[in-house]
C-alpha cells in the first residue's frame, strides 16, 4: 500500500472524542501530524472511509483543546477496536497554528534525544 500522508508523523499517544453522525467515540490517538493522525476505537463505534468527523484532540501544553474536521482514510477492523488514519480537512487557523508549532517542537525534541543517542 502507497502512504499518501502529507506529513511526518510523531509518536504521540492520547484520548481523543470524535463525533461521529453527531455522537461523540471516544478513541486513542497514536501518532500525529499536522495533516492527520491515526486513530484506535471500538470496532463497532468507529465510522468507514470515507465519512467526515469531528475531532476534539487534547495537546500537553496547550490551554485550549482542537477542534478539527477529519475525513475517515483507511479502517482497519481487528476483533474489538479499529485502527483508523484521519486526515484533517478544516480547522481555525488557530488551531492549525496550535498544533503545527507543536508538532514542529516534537520532532525537535525527537531529533535531539535521537542525535544524542548518535553521538554516544
Amino acid at each position: 500500500m502507497q502512504d499518501r500522508r502529507l506529513g511526518f508523523r510523531i509518536p504521540f499517544e492520547t484520548m481523543v472524542t470524535s463525533y461521529v453522525h453527531d455522537r461523540p467515540v471516544r478513541g486513542l490517538a497514536s501518532n500525529l501530524s499536522d495533516g492527520g493522525m491515526s486513530l484506535s476505537a471500538i470496532a463497532m463505534l468507529a465510522p468507514p472511509p470515507g465519512v467526515v468527523v469531528g475531532l476534539e484532540l487534547d495537546v500537553p501544553g496547550l490551554d485550549d483543546s482542537i477542534w478539527a474536521a477529519a475525513r475517515v482514510c483507511y479502517r482497519r477492523d481487528d476483533h474489538l477496536a479499529s485502527g483508523l488514519g484521519v486526515r484533517f480537512v478544516a480547522m481555525a487557523n488557530r488551531h492549525a497554528r496550535m498544533l503545527r508549532e507543536f508538532c514542529l517542537e516534537m520532532r525537535r525534541k525527537n531529533l535531539g534525544s535521537l542525535l544524542a543517542r548518535i553521538r554516544a
